[in-house]
């Protein structure tokens, strides 16, 4: 019965693709970013005890419960990265704050997106935290081709390393710089030198991707722990807030507008941010309306993602708030963005 039920979804989705395409002559494809807020399985398995605080004798006191409650949550949120021209969700999902490949294999085998069949691009990094990046991706739509991490030298503490993924998005070459910037710990003013040096990286690993393929379409996507106008992205990067702005190698960050128009990902201090930011390269978001090219980007903050109570009301539904447990999300809102592409008959 299980088989049956998921095989029809599947052919639902797929005709509901195919009704898009045929209807509209466009063929459409998301890319989405989740910071997935401490996603630790149950098991001190750290051996500088940096995950203790998440297990059952833990701070947290993170048993078994908790950890599925959140897998669902998150499984759930994710089901939701749909649109009408996307129904079978996005092609590829950068995730932050994991733990280790386990919890993603966990994540990916929840009912609520086993239908899709993500698989998982993952890399222990010497973050201090115990928390690296990844890449979730359908294969149905993306072909990883190789996988890169790359150690951030230039700070004076272990952070993330920055994973390249490049491969065939339905035939087009791209590379996928999934990131998780030094956090503003200190202060963002005094911080900021080491999340300039995330962003220099960033444009290393870019620029080195073109001198192999000067056509490749370059994404980066992560919390960068900056907002858009910020000197790491509007400076170091160079990412424009118009794409018209914008040549080949360059970069266009369409959530620039966004944060203009009051909209972000997190919350703090009555004040919200736009960290988590999907920025794409000149030849994607000005590209051949028979290649990739941008259409429009999403914040998914739907209500179910948001809290109600107190101060705290709109702000993402996190899984902890001041000591509590509130069995919820995280506190960072998903972001999107939809490539197209004419149909090529």
């Amino acid at each position: 019965m299980l088989k049956r039920f998921i095989f029809a979804t599947l052919l639902v989705s797929l005709c509901c693709s195919i009704t898009y395409a045929q209807r509209t002559g466009i063929q459409a494809v998301g890319i989405a970013f989740y910071n997935l807020e401490n996603l630790f399985d149950t098991i001190p398995n750290n051996p500088l005890g940096r995950d203790l605080e998440y297990t059952p004798d833990g701070k947290n006191q993170w048993n078994s419960r908790k950890y599925y409650n959140k897998l669902h949550n998150l499984a759930f949120a994710i089901s939701n990265l749909t649109t009408k021209a996307t129904p079978n969700g996005p092609a590829i999902i950068g995730v932050s704050e994991v733990e280790n490949r386990t919890v993603l294999q966990d994540l990916v085998a929840q009912p609520e997106i086993a239908k899709w069949n993500l698989q998982i691009c993952h890399h222990d990094s010497p973050d201090r935290r115990g928390i690296d990046v990844g890449l979730l991706y359908n294969p149905r739509y993306f072909k990883v081709e190789n996988v890169t991490n790359h150690t951030l030298t230039a700070v004076p503490f272990a952070t993330r390393d920055q994973m390249c993924v490049v491969g065939s998005l339905m035939g087009q070459r791209v590379g996928i710089i999934v990131n998780h910037w030094p956090s503003r710990l200190g202060g963002q003013e005094q911080s900021s030198p080491n999340r300039e040096a995330a962003a220099a990286l960033c444009r290393e690993i870019a620029d080195s991707l073109w001198r192999v393929d000067p056509n490749m379409g370059v994404i980066i996507m992560g919390d960068l722990n900056d907002d858009p106008q910020d000197k790491s992205c509007a400076k170091v990067l160079d990412a424009k807030r118009s794409r018209d702005d914008v040549d080949a190698h360059g970069f266009y960050n369409p959530f620039w507008k966004m944060l203009d128009d009051g909209i972000g990902t997190l919350a703090y201090k009555s004040a919200w941010n736009l960290f988590d930011q999907i920025i794409l390269s000149g030849n994607l978001a000005n590209g051949d309306e028979q290649m990739w090219h941008f259409q429009r980007s999403i914040v998914h903050n739907h209500d179910f993602l948001r809290d109600t109570e107190g101060t705290r009301q709109g702000y993402p539904l996190r899984t902890f708030a001041s000591g509590s447990y509130l069995n919820g999300y995280s506190d960072h809102f998903p972001t999107e963005i939809i490539l197209v592409r004419k149909v090529i008959r």
